[in-house]
């Protein structure tokens, strides 16, 4: 543990906490991509089937225990709360994620450090969550009017990768033999996705306006 990945798994809380926030409180869920959640929920059930096998530590298990929880509960809340799921623009997200998946576990069979089922498990729900964002993204460009909380829900979701690359980048320098590839290009991959973002998000931080992206 180092400050960089204290920092991003607490970055990573975060979003969580603002999108149910939004969500629990406003009783909305305008501008959210379903798509992007049920993703979220597949990339977490893989990466966390070793969550009653393989003890690492308390904060550990919490923390898996924490997304799992709350990515279920946010797709539980879009599709069957009788207040919340009216406002789901089913219209708008309509990225068909469905087609992410089959590539990324090919991929993951194919490219993998070893060859066992938790671990091309482990290794699908990185190369998932690396594209899992793009529903969310395509949502946004399509409504362009995004309110506050969906806009620092994102935002936070994004500075989570970032923070983990300096995490790797410090874990590089410090521990010796240190590498892992498949991380670390879909890592990268995944903050590049939200390139475009987050030069809408500052601009309109600088210019204090709202935050609009361009079709």
């Amino acid at each position: 543990m180092n400050i960089f990945r204290l920092a991003g798994d607490m970055t990573h809380l975060a979003s969580v906490l603002v999108l149910l926030l939004k969500i629990h409180t406003i009783k909305s869920c305008a501008g959210v991509s379903l798509k992007t959640q049920e993703l979220y929920a597949l990339v977490f059930s893989a990466r966390y089937l070793d969550i009653f096998t393989h003890y690492v530590s308390l904060y550990n298990t919490l923390m898996k225990l924490i997304f799992l929880g709350s990515s279920f509960s946010i797709v539980w809340y879009i599709r069957h709360h009788k207040i919340v799921r009216r406002s789901y623009d089913r219209d708008q997200d309509t990225f068909r994620h469905y087609f992410l998946v089959l590539p990324c576990l090919l991929l993951a069979l194919l490219i993998h450090e070893k060859f066992s089922f938790l671990e091309v498990m482990w290794t699908f729900s990185l190369y998932l969550e690396a594209v899992a964002i793009l529903p969310q993204l395509v949502l946004l460009q399509r409504t362009r009017n995004i309110d506050n909380l969906t806009g620092q829900y994102v935002f936070l979701l994004g500075a989570y990768r970032a923070l983990y690359i300096l995490n790797w980048i410090y874990r590089y320098f410090t521990e010796p033999h240190y590498v892992h590839w498949i991380t670390w290009i879909s890592g990268l991959v995944q903050t590049l996705l939200y390139a475009d973002f987050f030069y809408y998000y500052f601009q309109s931080w600088k210019n204090n306006e709202k935050l609009h992206l361009p079709a």
